[in-house]
């Protein structure tokens, strides 16, 4: 398989993601694929159920690819995602509020299908939209924060 193909695979499960068919995305996935999130691997079976909350949580979930750099085995791809709080997150009642978080994804592939994928998902603008932190909070060491010290 080339980098093109790869990068073809991971667009066909984020176009499976945006129709809410999370088999069209565990279809890409190898049997064994160890998934890397929040400084752990999570289990295949995990990761699914996370899935599946976060349809259940935003059932019009859009993910817009904003760059992917395909390069031998791999594939990153930047993502900003915007869907509406239908259903329980979080501890927290659905809203009916339009929210907004990024992710960051890398995927390798072997043969065709995904053996390893990790993420690094920025949920701080969604957290603003629900009221969870305050408008003004943007993180640590943003421009924001170094221009008022």
């Amino acid at each position: 398989m080339t980098a093109a193909d790869n990068k073809k695979r991971c667009l066909e499960m984020v176009d499976a993601w945006n129709r809410g068919e999370l088999g069209g995305v565990t279809a890409h996935w190898s049997p064994d694929v160890v998934h890397h999130s929040e400084e752990r691997i999570v289990p295949n079976e995990e990761m699914v159920l996370r899935m599946e909350s976060g349809l259940t949580a935003f059932p019009d979930v859009r993910l817009d690819v904003r760059s992917v750099l395909a390069e031998d085995d791999r594939v990153s791809m930047r993502i900003s995602v915007t869907a509406t709080h239908k259903g329980p997150f979080m501890d927290i009642a659905p809203t009916n509020r339009t929210v907004t978080w990024h992710t960051a994804e890398e995927f390798r592939f072997v043969d065709g299908k995904v053996v390893e994928h990790w993420d690094v998902i920025n949920y701080m603008p969604m957290l603003r939209e629900l009221d969870m932190v305050g408008s003004d909070v943007r993180g640590w060491g943003t421009a924001e924060q170094q221009v008022s010290r």
